[in-house]
């Protein structure tokens, strides 16, 4: 019996991924022990136990930028953090560690070399975070989600999907299984199944620019038979709305049949949301945060290049670009038919599986 932690969280683009390969694992052996190393702050902490899985915390301790009082307690308490799950790793006899980067990643990181425990490191983000840059220096293996993410040594093996995706992803463009997930879809949010669906998300808590500049151009998009899915997040004021062609939630709990119900979607570049758009075939119009370090831009470079999707940065995605550009994007068939195409050829549907063998290739043999 082999027994995994797996270290990470605070945002979906983290835990999706360590959820995807935990349930892989118990998948391909029931009896192996799976951990799951987050904090108590993250989305892990809500989302770890409702899939059935023992969440495992330490404290939040992101690194010091500057001098101030708590930089200088940070190492005492890095440290402690190292030394409880050096103690817990003991105890469970803990085979392997494999991080997706976070704030939990980085203790144990450290935790694990000091006891000669095999480390794999997953980097979702074209840019790399401080704790994978950490754990990459010293890990067994390094694997990566884009090609073009910068940590030496990295194997490119995609990124672990959801399940419920992989399996759309599985299906051929056009074949009856396609056919059937997609009116299954299309019945469960009630759109027709004939005319065009554009899925509109900016991620769980939303993106104001996205949301304001589609709801400045709902009669355009309805004048021209474009059926709308828009997931507005939690973060908005805009209210649930149910007008025919026209949906508007808060949150989808079934992003699986929303991407399987769409024929073209607007986004953010997340590395997770990139990642499932490509696998499954599904094109977009990507409009990357346009705050922080501009790694959504780079999530999403290669794909653009290869005809995949289209880049439009944020200050320049307004009601008249959608009903300028967007709406004739989405009305042509053909050109739609090539976008799709060029998307799946680029994703990856079977990170996930190769992320295991990867991590099954760097474990000690068992006496």
């Amino acid at each position: 019996m082999t027994n995994y932690l797996l270290a990470g969280g605070g945002t979906a683009g983290h835990v999706n991924p360590l959820l995807a390969l935990a349930d892989a694992i118990k998948l391909a052996e029931p009896g192996a022990k799976v951990w799951a190393l987050g904090t108590a702050e993250g989305l892990e902490a809500e989302l770890v136990p409702a899939r059935g899985y023992e969440l495992v915390t330490v404290a939040k301790l992101p690194f010091p930028r500057r001098p101030s009082a708590y930089a200088l307690k940070f190492p005492f308490r890095f440290a402690a953090a190292v030394g409880g799950l050096k103690r817990f790793m003991r105890v469970h006899q803990v085979d392997v560690v494999v991080g997706f980067g976070g704030y939990a990643s980085a203790p144990a990181y450290v935790a694990a070399k000091q006891l000669g425990i095999p480390v794999v490191v997953h980097e979702a983000n074209s840019l790399p975070g401080f704790a994978n840059k950490l754990g990459a220096k010293s890990a067994k293996a390094v694997a990566v989600a884009f090609a073009n993410t910068p940590l030496p040594g990295a194997i490119h093996l995609g990124m672990p999907l959801r399940r419920e995706v992989e399996v759309i992803a599985g299906t051929e463009p056009g074949s009856a299984e396609r056919a059937l997930i997609r009116a299954q879809a299309r019945e469960h949010f009630g759109f027709d199944q004939t005319a065009p669906v554009l899925l509109v998300t900016g991620g769980s808590l939303g993106a104001k620019r996205i949301n304001d500049a589609i709801e400045g151009a709902r009669s355009v998009l309805d004048a021209a038979g474009i059926q709308v899915l828009h997931i507005v997040g939690g973060r908005s004021d805009l209210a649930p709305l149910d007008a025919g062609s026209y949906k508007r939630i808060g949150y989808c709990d079934r992003m699986d049949l929303a991407i399987a119900a769409a024929d073209f979607a607007v986004s953010r570049a997340g590395a997770s949301t990139v990642s499932e758009f490509a696998a499954v075939g599904l094109p977009a119009v990507y409009v990357p945060y346009a705050v922080g370090n501009g790694e959504q831009r780079f999530n999403v470079e290669a794909l653009v290049a290869s005809g995949g999707g289209i880049l439009v940065a944020d200050a320049d995605f307004d009601a008249a670009w959608v009903r300028n550009q967007l709406v004739p994007l989405v009305s042509d068939s053909r050109g739609l038919s090539k976008y799709a195409a060029a998307a799946r050829e680029h994703g990856i549907a079977d990170g996930t599986a190769r992320l295991f063998a990867l991590v099954q290739g760097v474990l000690p043999p068992k006496n």
